[in-house]
């Protein structure tokens, strides 16, 4: 045979076959069932590195389990609507964005197929197609009819470039999460899901995600935001108005001087026009709408604020109180009113010393209460004891707060109240490529669903598509007209599409039941799988699809259609793939092509490089001649083989221990070390890099065992065929074409994962490093698991030790069993 591996027609050949025989088909009714999944992808129509790295990860998890016994669901899909397919038929003027979304499946499926993936592609879900967005939009269906859908104007996020409306958490550092263009705000009438209704099951819940990356957690209670206060209203007597504002410090309301509205509060027009300076500020608004949301937040900006001449009245002190418009204040944060404390916060300080208003100290350190007080320098934020607070006067914060709002709820101006960051999810979309949302506009009965018999909603093939800032769909009279589901009236469909963010917030349930036309999924299969065991993907997804993908599993849930509580029980969050210390980017010319990769070195090689080369949580640094590496390991373990073919046929793997030489115990033991290290690596803590380097270490022993004069072929072919066992996650095709060449049965994923022998890795005998002073001096063997006093007294009486210590007087002797001596003279 070959003196090197040939990738080339073996990697193909064994694809061919596996597809052939269904190796990766799963039999959902039987178990023990082990769900493994990666995030599925956008069908661009060419893989990267990235994706290269996520697909092999979850590949050697899945064909690790299924060797330890496991059912393995491991599936894949396509997050295929999505703005590119619209933009490049609008920008080539010649393709249905359908058709560049199939075409793209077609070749991406491809090119997973050559990296030897082992999904069961009977189960492939397309968010695109029409069994699929049919359900998507029966989900939405549900929400409307139990009040998580609903339909409000708001300012939005608006991408002038994409021209289409963002959600919260796609806007980053105030531009477009997709292409960065800067986001501005619009008012539109918009969908809404309300995952603030979920907000506290979103955060108890962490505790069933003890697999989960801490830092993930951390974002998702950053984000979600809870903060437990008082709702407070304060009259404004020139308009019979209140402003409600939430505040986490009750305690400190007599501090509160004056008070700040967000330019977009829907009180500011009335205010506009009792104030007697309209035009003022409607010039100040102007110039805040054209800050970026960051700017304005900023702890370095600049806060700016102006008077707008009508008065609040504190509810607690009875004060006339100044009402401005700043820019540090934000409708979309709590109510988009603030009660300013400048004593107590260092921002509301700044900006009281800017605009002279009057600030009053009412909290003060405990051993400062009853002092006279001074002129403060900064504000005092911590919880002290109250002052200038009527009969509230020396309470500490805590009981102030308590008493407080036990006050304000008894006089009815106010109420405790848990406040959240978290906003509704915006779901609308002014885009064609995406699913429409199935609501209809009649005259006579308002917005109505949808009847479920008449889904999908589909959407029309024959489209105008161009730019515009509305959707296309509003152009197609054969899409929009349409009759009401209840009265039979001529009506009006939704021509918003939803965030293809709903779609991937339960793909992982219809992989489960993917042909099922009756229901979006059995209730059984989804109690049975989920949640998913182990599921891969990048951490720039903590806060979106991971918490949209929570979300949706509690409201099924809720619906009944499941018991399962979490998604995903272990999520494995990958790093990215870097060249020369930066992201790979075609604008920074450091992209490389794994198509390229897979023609040069075949899948295995890739496969190993991309798995050995960074632990799955870090980043990876690409490495030319790291993949070189990886190519040249591959062909020593075939050399192995194929220089002993002869040998090793005529061999069994049948052993017997206790007729072992030395050199046979040396390598028997190395490879039950090896078994155990890479059980543990691949089977607790997911450490592939590890796992191929003790890998590495037994191939180097195997080399030195047919160095000796007298080789045990049944031992060599035993630790052969369990090195090719323990590979085969890794590097799929060459080991099984190894495995065949041996004469073993189809197929070597489908044999049980080696078992280490607990007696092979006890030592007969041991070599102890003998110290003086700290410097190795000499080795000695003995019987292992000798005791502390017989390896000193045995090593104080070796030749070389006594010629060192000679005359001088041994101080101390440390003694570590099986490894070391050393004595200090």
């Amino acid at each position: 045979m070959a003196e090197q591996y040939d990738f080339q027609s073996f990697d193909k050949k064994w694809q061919e076959k596996w597809e052939n025989a269904e190796l990766d088909k799963v039999d959902i009714k039987e178990g023990p069932e082990h769900y493994v999944l990666e995030m599925f992808p956008y069908p661009s129509g060419k893989l990267h590195m990235g994706h290269v790295r996520v697909y092999s990860i979850g590949d050697v998890i899945a064909r690790y389990k299924r060797m330890q016994g496991y059912n393995v669901m491991h599936p894949m899909g396509w997050d295929a609507f999505g703005l590119p397919a619209e933009n490049a038929a609008i920008e080539h003027g010649n393709i249905h964005p359908k058709d560049w979304t199939w075409d793209n499946i077609t070749e991406m499926k491809r090119q997973m197929k050559s990296l030897g993936l082992s999904y069961d592609w009977d189960r492939e879900v397309t968010t695109a197609s029409e069994d699929y967005y049919r359900w998507t939009q029966w989900f939405f269906i549900q929400m409307f009819k139990n009040d998580l859908a609903y339909r409000k104007k708001a300012a939005v996020n608006w991408c002038p470039s994409c021209e289409t409306v963002l959600a919260n958490e796609q806007v980053v550092d105030d531009a477009c999460e997709r292409c960065e263009t800067d986001v501005e705000k619009k008012k539109l009438a918009q969908w809404f899901l309300r995952i603030t209704d979920y907000a506290d099951r979103l955060l108890d819940d962490h505790r069933f995600l003890d697999k989960w990356p801490d830092r993930v957690k951390a974002m998702q209670k950053n984000w979600i935001g809870r903060s437990e206060g008082t709702l407070i209203n304060f009259p404004v007597p020139a308009t019979d108005d209140q402003i409600e504002v939430f505040t986490t410090r009750p305690d400190t309301i007599y501090g509160a001087t004056y008070m700040v509205l967000a330019p977009e509060h829907p009180l500011v027009d009335k205010f506009l026009e009792v104030s007697g300076k309209e035009a003022e500020l409607n010039e100040f608004i102007e110039r805040v709408s054209q800050q970026e949301e960051e700017e304005r937040t900023s702890p370095d900006s600049e806060k700016i604020g102006i008077d707008t001449g009508v008065k609040a009245v504190n509810p607690l002190s009875g004060e006339e109180i100044p009402i401005f418009i700043a820019n540090y204040v934000l409708m979309d944060y709590g109510t988009g009113a603030i009660m300013a404390v400048p004593a107590h916060d260092q921002r509301d300080f700044d900006f009281a010393k800017k605009y002279d208003i009057n600030i009053r100290e009412v909290i003060r350190p405990e051993d400062q209460a009853g002092e006279t007080p001074g002129g403060l320098e900064e504000a005092f934020v911590e919880p002290g004891v109250l002052v200038n607070s009527g009969k509230f006067d020396g309470l500490n914060s805590d009981e102030a707060f308590d008493k407080i709002a036990a006050y304000l709820e008894e006089a009815g101006i106010g109420q405790r109240n848990v406040n959240y960051r978290l906003k509704d999810w915006l779901i609308s979309r002014q885009r064609y490529w995406g699913a429409p949302i199935p609501m209809v506009y009649c005259d006579e009965c308002g917005i109505v669903p949808v009847s479920e018999d008449d889904l999908p909603v589909k959407l029309p093939y024959e489209i105008e598509l161009g730019k515009g800032g509305e959707s296309p769909l509003k152009k197609s009279d054969e899409f929009v007209n349409t009759t009401c589901p209840e009265c039979g009236s001529n009506a009006r469909r939704e021509t918003d599409t939803m965030d293809t963010f709903v779609d991937s917030s339960w793909y992982f349930m219809r992989y489960l039941d993917a042909s099922n036309e009756e229901i979006p999924f059995e209730k059984e299969n989804a109690d049975n799988w989920t949640p998913v065991d182990t599921y891969v993907g990048g951490v720039e997804h903590a806060i979106l699809h991971l918490l949209y993908a929570r979300f949706f599993t509690k409201v099924m849930k809720d619906l009944n259609l499941t018991e399962t509580i979490e998604p995903f029980d272990h999520y494995l969050a990958q790093g990215m793939v870097l060249k020369d210390g930066s992201k790979m980017s075609k604008s920074k010319g450091n992209v490389v092509d794994p198509l390229n990769i897979l023609s040069n070195y075949g899948a295995d090689a890739t496969r190993l490089f991309i798995l050995f080369a960074a632990p799955p949580e870090k980043d990876l640094e690409w490495s030319d001649k790291g993949i070189e590496g990886q190519a040249r390991f591959v062909n020593r373990v075939w050399r192995a083989v194929i220089d002993n073919l002869d040998l090793l046929k005529d061999a069994s793997v049948e052993i017997n221990p206790d007729s072992f030489e030395d050199q046979d115990k040396k390598l028997y033991r190395k490879l039950h070390e090896t078994i155990k290290r890479v059980t543990i690596d691949l089977g607790e803590r997911f450490n592939f890099n590890t796992a191929i380097s003790a890998i590495m270490e037994l191939t180097n022993e195997i080399y030195s065992y047919l160095n000796n004069d007298q080789i045990n072929p049944n031992l060599f072919r035993n630790v052969v065929e369990n090195l090719l066992l323990m590979l085969a996650p890794f590097t799929p095709h060459f080991t099984e074409e190894i495995w065949a060449e041996l004469g073993n049965d189809f197929s070597i994923h489908q044999q049980e994962w080696p078992e280490y022998e607990e007696s092979a890795l006890e030592k007969d005998e041991v070599e102890i490093v003998i110290q003086i002073n700290g410097k190795v001096r000499e080795h000695m063997k003995v019987e292992a698991g000798l005791d502390k006093g017989t390896l000193e007294n045995k090593a104080l009486k070796e030749e070389k030790v006594q010629e060192y210590v000679g005359e001088k007087e041994v101080k101390k002797v440390i003694v570590i069993p099986d490894k070391l001596v050393n004595i200090v003279v």
